[in-house]
């Protein structure tokens, strides 16, 4: 493996993370064209899932994919969807190789285009910059392998933890920089989900703003009654952008089909000692396509996703101000009783942020 090889590696995974928040339930692909030392293709999924990256970089190329390099961040897919294979078109256009970090966990390609590639005369490489493509494309082999999406928990809390007074007061705990930052990290994501305790306190529009997007992520709720405002700024938006309501298996029937008229998607789910489920939440919205999840709160809904163990990054935003112990704790009650059963996070990442400390987490293995 050369510098080389990692360093377009890196651009064509860097390609690909344009297409987060996008591209749900396909997995958002980079891919770089290399020929002679020059770059002479580029290209990443487009929104909707298509046309693929290497469609995109190949159409860029033209003649001069012959005998290039493909750097593609995801093996390229073998099977005949609404387009052909990309492996296929690779081959078509006469690349010597192919080098990509992973295979696809999809059943339909699982590393059958690796082995097209080689049967069309192809050298192919795999493993470079692989710990980064896990990273990438976790959410898209969770929904494959597990049936869920990927989960980010963000919590922007006071220094002692806090993320509003006693009186519910929470606006602004943390400054400007911070909430640009999470707008940004909303739009890399295919949904956003709060609690319904969150969606009635703070009226939110769970929007990516001032930012440019080309398209909004899901606003996602769960409300085991579903008795959020009907003159809410989700309910007034419903129709524009989508809101999914996650609700129990008994709703207020006049709710629901006032939720129902206003444009939202209704999801039941199971319950779990009197609340929404959290397993079976998530599979339900990794049945509906979503692979990368942004939950911002509320305190009981990230204790009960932590409890399930079905966090797999947390994102903190803590401000230089203190709110004392009467002030709502940015976790509700888990239970625990020992250290040993707490949910345990290693550090990938802090930073100042503004005013504020940005501290970012990935799950570990218990």
């Amino acid at each position: 493996m050369s510098d080389s090889d990692k360093r377009y590696m890196a651009l064509a995974l860097s390609l690909g993370q344009r297409g987060q928040g996008l591209c749900w339930p396909n997995p958002s692909v980079g891919c770089v064209l290399v020929r002679d030392g020059r770059i002479v293709g580029r290209g990443w999924t487009q929104p909707g899932g298509r046309p693929h990256a290497e469609t995109e970089a190949l159409k860029q190329a033209g003649d001069a994919a012959r005998g290039a390099t493909a750097y593609v961040s995801l093996e390229p897919c073998a099977h005949h969807g609404k387009t052909p294979p990309c492996a296929q078109a690779l081959i078509a256009a006469g690349v010597s190789r192919v080098i990509s970090p992973i295979e696809d966990s999809d059943p339909r390609v699982a590393g059958q285009g690796f082995a097209m590639l080689r049967d069309a005369g192809i050298e192919v490489t795999t493993g470079v910059l692989l710990d980064q493509a896990e990273r990438d494309h976790a959410g898209f082999f969770l929904k494959n392998e597990q049936g869920r999406p990927f989960v980010t928990l963000k919590l922007a809390s006071s220094f002692d933890g806090r993320i509003a007074t006693s009186s519910g007061h929470s606006q602004w705990i943390t400054g400007p920089t911070a909430r640009r930052a999470v707008h940004a990290m909303r739009a890399r994501h295919d949904a956003v989900m709060v609690g319904a305790g969150t969606a009635r306190a703070d009226d939110p529009s769970l929007t990516v703003r001032d930012l440019g997007v080309q398209a909004q992520p899901v606003r996602v709720v769960v409300s085991r009654h579903l008795d959020l405002p009907l003159l809410g700024q989700l309910a007034r938006t419903a129709k524009d952008i989508p809101v999914w309501l996650c609700h129990g298996p008994s709703p207020d029937p006049e709710r629901a089909k006032a939720w129902e008229g206003l444009g939202a998607r209704l999801i039941p789910c199971a319950l779990h000692d009197h609340q929404i489920d959290p397993l079976d939440l998530v599979q339900q919205l990794g049945q509906a396509g979503l692979t990368r999840v942004f939950c911002e709160g509320g305190s009981a809904l990230a204790a009960s996703l932590l409890a399930q163990d079905l966090v797999d990054e947390l994102i903190g935003f803590s401000a230089g101000l203190t709110i004392g112990a009467e002030g709502l704790p940015a976790i509700g009650a888990l239970g625990l009783e020992t250290l040993e059963a707490a949910p345990r996070f290693s550090l990938m990442e802090t930073r100042a942020i503004g005013p504020d400390i940005l501290h970012r987490w990935e799950r570990s293995l218990r």
